[in-house]
């Protein structure tokens, strides 16, 4: 029989499939490209476990049919026989349906098929920190490229020597949040930077969050609860970029949270991208409110998104990166470097579903 635990993380989803396709249908909904789209993705990640859910449900239901024939006809030697059989491949079937299912729980959940917002922030280091943060950038570019995903820089303050003391990346695609969920917290690098005239290595680091972006069904802002201000564009050095007020700074009263954004000429193009900034660090800030309460991320030390938190370390001397939460190195960091993520992310899945299903 399936476990009371596991019917019971399905029931909720279930009820969900069923509210989505009826929001799917509703010609209001239909109308509103972007909320149409939210729930289109949602559905479609839900999908796999209803499909099996609902044919686990038909399995127990015919698994019970052949149980009572077996049990209302024991002198009927030949129609019990056929009984067993059936019911032994039925539960071979439950089994199988059982197995799919939790690795699906484990695998999806209905932030891993989200865009995400990447924040990437100069540490201790000064300009090479700076510097690093824009590797880390032009690697999580690459790789996003090497997906078939798109990127676009929503914000950043570069550096005269192009660097970033901090800029924010958008990338959009086909399971992105569940590839980049790990990527959160501190990371390290070990070179001699570019900086350095006596050839000595040095320790700088950067910080990274990345939050599932969230649609204007997720978060709703009232109007009233922001202030909006317009300024000039500067670049590095306090160098005219706009001589007009196009730069856009966004305070939402109610939380206090604040996003600036200038790297377009259109104000409204800055308002746009600031909003979407906006709206997903709210969402991000309530969705980590609740797992901190579920301690469910805290404990697992994954996707957590604590920035304080060491997950890598990047050592150019020794071609080597390590992920400390998982033990695991690989001396291929020239390649990691240039997009190839693929075998630390793949690690990090493996591990994390391996602790999920321990849990489940």
């Amino acid at each position: 029989m399936a476990p009371q635990s596991l019917l019971d993380k399905l029931v909720p989803i279930a009820k969900r499939y069923d509210e989505l396709e009826k929001l799917l249908a509703d010609p209001e909904v239909i109308s509103s490209q972007g909320t149409y789209r939210a729930y289109l993705k949602e559905h479609g990640s839900l999908a796999k476990p209803i499909e099996r859910y609902r044919r686990l449900q038909e399995v127990i239901k015919r698994e019970a049919e052949a149980q009572g024939i077996i049990d209302d006809h024991p002198a009927d030697h030949e129609l019990a026989a056929l009984a067993e059989e059936e019911l032994a491949d039925l539960k071979a079937e439950h089994e199988n349906l059982l197995e799919e299912i939790r690795n699906i729980l484990v695998e999806e959940d209905s932030e891993s098929g989200r865009d995400v917002i990447i924040e990437i922030r100069a540490g201790t280091g000064g300009d090479e920190a700076c510097l690093f943060a824009a590797d880390i950038l032009r690697m999580y570019t690459r790789y996003a490229e090497n997906k078939g995903w798109k990127t676009e820089i929503m914000a950043g303050s570069p550096t005269e020597l192009q660097g970033f003391k901090e800029v924010t990346l958008s990338i959009r695609g086909d399971d992105v949040y569940k590839h980049l969920r790990y990527e959160s917290g501190g990371h390290r690098v070990q070179r001699v930077p570019q900086t350095e005239a006596g050839g000595r290595i040095h320790t700088s680091a950067c910080t990274v969050a990345v939050m599932p972006e969230a649609q204007e069904i997720d978060v709703r802002i009232d109007d009233k609860d922001l202030q909006i201000d317009t300024f000039r564009s500067s670049g590095p050095g306090g160098q005219s970029v706009n001589k007009l007020s196009s730069a856009v700074r966004i305070t939402h009263i109610p939380t206090g949270t604040v996003v600036s954004c200038q790297d377009e000429k259109s104000q409204h193009k800055n308002r746009a991208k600031a909003m979407r900034i906006l709206r997903t660090r709210i969402y991000e800030q309530a969705r980590a409110k609740q797992e901190a309460e579920r301690g469910a991320l805290r404990r697992r030390l994954i996707g957590s998104g604590d920035r304080s938190e060491r997950v890598r370390t990047y050592n150019f001397p020794q071609n080597r990166v390590t992920d400390h939460r998982i033990n695991f190195t690989l001396y291929d960091l020239q390649n990691v470097m240039l997009g190839e993520l693929g075998p630390v992310v793949e690690k990090l899945i493996e591990y994390d579903k391996e602790l999920k299903l321990k849990e489940m």
